[in-house]
């Protein structure tokens, strides 16, 4: 039998602290942007869009997948734009730059 500290080294204990604590937690993207009063908040959470659609952009020009997979990506990347375009908006509301 394993001792209590050989047990909480194990990687699924670790794992489980970390997930259970506020380790790596990262705050997640109002579902709208009018939610968002802060400008630096807004301008990073512009910026992860943006890199969402860079990343999916560069999966969608593989050309070993399929029809299917290709649509639902572009739906993803369409509505990222659309997203990108609320977030720009808002930033311009609070005294940030104009991005059009």
């Amino acid at each position: 039998m394993a001792r209590n500290a050989e047990k909480a080294m194990t990687a699924l204990a670790r794992w489980r602290a970390a997930q259970s604590g506020d380790i790596n937690k990262k705050k997640r993207r109002p579902f709208l942007a009018s939610d968002c009063n802060n400008l630096y908040a807004c301008e990073k959470f512009r910026m992860q869009i943006i890199r969402e659609i860079g990343e999916k952009v560069a999966k969608i020009q593989n050309a070993g997948l399929g029809e299917f997979r290709i649509r639902d990506l572009n739906d993803d990347i369409n509505k990222l734009l659309r997203e990108k375009v609320h977030w720009e908006e808002r930033i311009k509301e609070l005294g940030g730059p104009d991005y059009e």
